[in-house]
């Protein structure tokens, strides 16, 4: 990467850390400290939790959108001034229904698919799914550290506090977009990046993309209403709220570490389909012990096994939607999934919430462990993963007719799988076998034509 592609991958990062942030900071606090807000209930609580990605899931595609028609960064720093708005008034809120309103407005700040546009903007054709998955590796981080550090910050300054904290996060963010983050020379569409309305349809046709969408939507819920339920099962067996980080901290950081020779079995040694089945049966065994035991002991092992099985599929969910869609629709795939990502965690706070009220603590793991189970038993017939990365190779050097002709010595290439070229962007996007592909046939390809 060139200075200006590092400048630009590591400041969008972080603003998108900083909001995910912002987003997580409250899940493993406010069913804690709800008795402060007045009219709490379970529902409420849990839809509080949940309800960003509501509001999320219904406008990010928008944002992403209007970033095409009026800029990049005119419509990421309106969203983050959204952000902070409802920060704001989550934070001055003293209701649960304010601070729902709150949450809600944090949501409508969506510029998640902005943020992918701008990254593609900003780097090259053979950089970008290097900054890409820096950014996704940033959502992750920020996960981890909001769960550990929102107990801690909350036992200082309480629910309002952190509300304050995250409109400073939102402020710094927008000093970053506007101040450190580099200006595109010019913004266009990015198949790879970023959803094609008119090839929409594609992607809701394709079954097995569909059989993702709905897991990630299941993961989300079940990961929202948990977080209902669990911070309250640990204090309630004596683990004061202000220590629960030593609960979080480890269990994270431990699976994490567990999971990786699992990444390398699936990705490396091609067992995908029999990884991905066994980390949600993983999801089902942890709801299922969670709802059986209350010991604290009980709880933090049945949490680490739930969060091996959240933090493998989290990791593997993407990778199979870009091997399963056809690497021009890779972006208006993402769309997709990131939408029902959203919209799962936004329905599971409001049914956690809804069941924990109604019948008690077991009922939400039963809820999750059910979820679960649905996916698991759909996931049985998904078809094994095809093993093709995505390559983009810029064809702005050539002519129409050449670069017709390079496409077509480009599936003589042993690896190269597919080749759909889109010459009005200027643009061919591969899917290869990276363990059959000959690099240096299609090195010397690439070299021999864009050199020319």
């Amino acid at each position: 990467m060139s200075p200006s592609e590092k400048r630009a991958t590591w400041s969008l990062a972080s603003i998108y850390a900083f909001r995910m942030l912002g987003l997580f900071l409250i899940m493993p606090v406010l069913s804690l400290f709800a008795e402060q807000l007045e009219g709490a209930t379970p529902s409420l609580v849990g839809l509080a939790i949940g309800i960003y990605g509501i509001s999320q899931s219904l406008l990010q595609i928008p944002f992403g959108l209007l970033s095409d028609r009026f800029g990049r960064k005119k419509i990421i720093v309106i969203g983050l001034l959204l952000f902070f708005a409802g920060s704001v008034v989550a934070a001055v809120s003293t209701t649960i229904h304010g601070v729902l309103l709150g949450r809600a407005i944090q949501g409508a700040g969506a510029v998640a698919a902005a943020i992918m546009a701008l990254v593609a903007d900003l780097t090259q054709e053979v950089h970008r799914t290097k900054a890409m998955a820096l950014i996704g590796a940033s959502i992750g981080v920020s996960f981890g550290v909001a769960i550990t550090a929102g107990p801690v910050i909350a036992s200082f300054i309480g629910v309002h506090g952190i509300f304050w904290l995250i409109a400073g996060l939102a402020l710094l963010a927008i000093l970053i977009i506007l101040f450190v983050v580099p200006n595109p020379r010019q913004s266009k569409k990015h198949r790879d990046a970023e959803l094609v309305p008119t090839q929409f349809s594609h992607v809701l046709k394709n079954a097995e993309l569909l059989r993702l969408n709905y897991g990630i939507f299941i993961l989300h819920a079940i990961l929202t209403a948990s977080f209902v339920i669990v911070p309250l099962l640990m204090r309630d067996a004596g683990l004061l709220p202000a220590q629960h980080w030593q609960v979080y901290l480890p269990v994270f950081i431990t699976s994490m570490a567990v999971i990786v020779p699992f990444i390398i079995l699936a990705e490396k040694k091609r067992k995908m389909k029999g990884v991905f089945i066994g980390a949600i049966a993983a999801l089902v065994l942890a709801d299922l012990g969670l709802m059986q035991f209350n010991s604290l002991p009980a709880i933090i092992g049945f949490l680490w096994l739930f969060f091996c099985g959240f933090n493998l599929l989290e990791a593997t969910l993407p990778s199979l939607i870009s091997k399963t869609a056809p690497a021009d629709l890779r972006g208006t795939a993402m769309g997709a999934y990131s939408t029902c990502q959203f919209l799962g965690a936004g329905i599971g706070g409001a049914a956690g919430g809804w069941c924990y009220g109604e019948f008690g603590a077991s009922a939400v793991f039963l809820f999750c462990a059910a979820a679960a189970g649905s996916w698991l038993l759909l996931s049985f017939s998904m078809k094994p993963p095809r093993y093709w990365a995505n390559l983009l190779i810029s064809l702005e050097k050539l002519t129409e007719q050449e670069a017709n002709e390079f496409m077509a010595e480009m599936m003589k290439i042993i690896g190269v799988e597919e080749v759909t070229l889109h010459y009005e962007e200027a643009v061919a996007y591969l899917k290869v076998d990276n363990q059959k592909l000959d690099r240096d046939n299609l090195q010397y390809l690439i070299s021999s034509y864009t050199n020319a």
